[in-house]
């Protein structure tokens, strides 16, 4: 029906009217007064104390800006800068050459008949030979194409110095997130002391403490050490679980390395303590890798799990229950949209690898397309092909880029006073901590916003550049911080950086 208001008197008339298009009187239809069946009163209340700060309220405002930008609204810049996300090309990062070959040959096969390098060629036949009616479109195994599997698996032992992979302990998924909530699943049970509880790190990924609060578990926070360039100290997590123990049931740790927010790389020992920690605990050990080949600072190297637990001994390698998670949308690689990645399990009982191939068949396949670049990812152009130049030449020039950048940001956030950032170690993100004025936070307080949100939201109102608050991470009580990404182009990355310095003096001043 077609409703026309032509005068209001009063705020209640505007409630009554508001409450009578939103619940409408149906009884002309003989269904008397209808209420809907989903509202947030009925809804899962899981999903409600499900939070994700990478796409919350200042993205959501910045993407209102720049809708404001073009209906000709006057703001103090021209363009909204979204630093707050690790996508890679939607910050002007080039596709791998050799990437975006195969992947226009197996969405049209016509185009085999083209001018395009043999290897190219090669490649994409192989992995339409193994798709149903050789056609990117068509489902695969719910586990992942068998083929790209075997690829996997040959890489991981490749990257590990020969310790043997199984492919049938493969599972290609559609990103690593997809793999992580996955696992997620299989470890959460119980109700009240009995309930699953997951070690994750403070800073954390969201994903991970949006998962466990949709699955009801129980997120066990475990604190890095800021002043330690966020490194893990295993007397942490002995802290973390044997508190933990007195409400919930721990049965998995996860670790993010290289780290997601806060951008560090563990070191060998870390990697070791942790092995230990899980094997002395009998917990789940959940490795998040996908940034394993971001790896920037001097000294600093990517130590995989699986490899430190073989080279372990036995005693370890035999019974510490490993799930490790990869996938194409960071590196060098960048291919967020595809959504490829997979994930390996270590020591899993039989019975529980078919109730995960059960739960995986339920989605039918991970996306077609993003297996198949997976396997460019993890078995490229080699050096007797003719796309292997181009290749290391992208590949290590996209490395670089982002290996200058990390240097760059560290450096610059470090010259502002009441901003100190550790060095960018890996990944694609820097952690800063602020110090925020008193008259500031309780600013905020007067707002109802976490200090590090209202900081954020005023610098893309009077700035244009958008971050994600510290607090959407978890952060010790205290201290404030923002993530923001490495990944917009240098030239860009240096206006970031000078407006961020520029507002951190006026904020400060403003405040004091």
């Amino acid at each position: 029906f077609c409703l026309r208001i032509v005068h209001v008197s009063s705020a209640a008339t505007v409630g009554l009217m508001l409450s009578l298009l939103q619940k409408p009187n149906m009884t002309e239809n003989g269904l008397g007064h209808w209420e809907r069946v989903l509202n947030v009163d009925t809804m899962n209340p899981n999903v409600k104390r499900v939070e994700y700060a990478v796409r919350g309220p200042i993205v959501q405002r910045a993407v209102q800006i720049e809708k404001e930008l073009k209906e000709g609204v006057k703001k103090p810049f021209t363009e909204v800068i979204k630093a707050n996300i690790g996508d890679a090309h939607a910050m002007g990062q080039k596709p791998i050459t050799f990437f975006r070959q195969v992947m226009a040959l197996c969405v049209y096969p016509d185009l085999l008949e083209d001018k395009f390098p043999e290897d190219a060629k090669n490649r994409a036949r192989r992995i339409l030979q193994a798709c149903g009616g050789g056609s990117l479109g068509a489902y695969s195994a719910s586990s992942g194409i068998e083929v790209i599997r075997q690829d996997v698996a040959k890489y991981i032992e490749k990257r590990d110095g020969g310790i043997p992979s199984n492919p049938d302990n493969i599972y290609l998924s559609s990103g690593a997130s997809d793999a992580i909530v996955t696992m997620l699943k299989l470890l959460t049970s119980g109700e009240g002391k009995t309930r699953t509880g997951v070690m994750i790190s403070i800073p954390q990924y969201p994903l991970y403490s949006a998962a466990l609060a949709e699955l009801a578990a129980v997120q066990i926070s475990y604190c890095l050490d800021e002043d330690k360039c966020w490194s893990l100290d295993v007397n942490e997590l002995r802290r973390a679980v044997k508190a933990a123990r007195e409400h919930c049931n721990p049965r998995a740790i996860c670790i993010i390395n290289p780290g997601n927010p806060t951008g560090q790389v563990q070191s060998r020992q870390c990697v070791e303590d942790v092995i230990r920690f899980a094997a002395e605990e009998h917990l789940f050990l959940m490795a998040d890798e996908v940034y394993q080949d971001n790896v920037y600072a001097e000294g600093c190297q990517f130590h995989s799990f699986k490899k430190v637990l073989f080279e372990m001994g036995p005693g370890y390698s035999s019974v510490v229950e490993l799930a490790s998670f990869h996938s194409t949308s960071k590196c060098y690689m960048g291919e967020c949209g595809f959504r490829g990645g997979y994930m390996e399990v270590i020591n899993m009982d039989p019975e529980v690898k078919l109730q995960l191939t059960k739960l995986v068949s339920v989605q039918l396949c991970p996306s077609v397309p993003g297996q198949a670049l997976l396997d460019l990812v993890v078995n490229p152009p080699q050096p007797d092909e003719p796309s292997y130049d181009t290749f290391i030449k992208e590949r290590t020039a996209n490395l670089h880029i982002l290996s200058e950048k990390a240097k760059m940001t560290a450096q610059v956030l470090n010259t502002v006073p009441g901003i100190h950032c550790n060095p960018v170690q890996g990944a694609m993100y820097t952690f800063p901590r602020l110090t925020l004025p008193e008259k500031a936070i309780n600013a905020a307080k007067d707002k109802e916003q976490a200090p590090d949100m209202f900081y954020c939201m005023k610098l893309l109102e009077e700035t244009g550049i958008c971050l994600v608050p510290g607090s959407g991470f978890g952060q010790r009580d205290g201290t404030y911080h923002f993530r923001m990404t490495i990944l917009p182009a240098t030239e860009k990355l240096k206006i970031v950086l000078e407006k961020i310095r520029e507002f951190h003096k006026r904020f400060t001043e403003e405040f004091s």
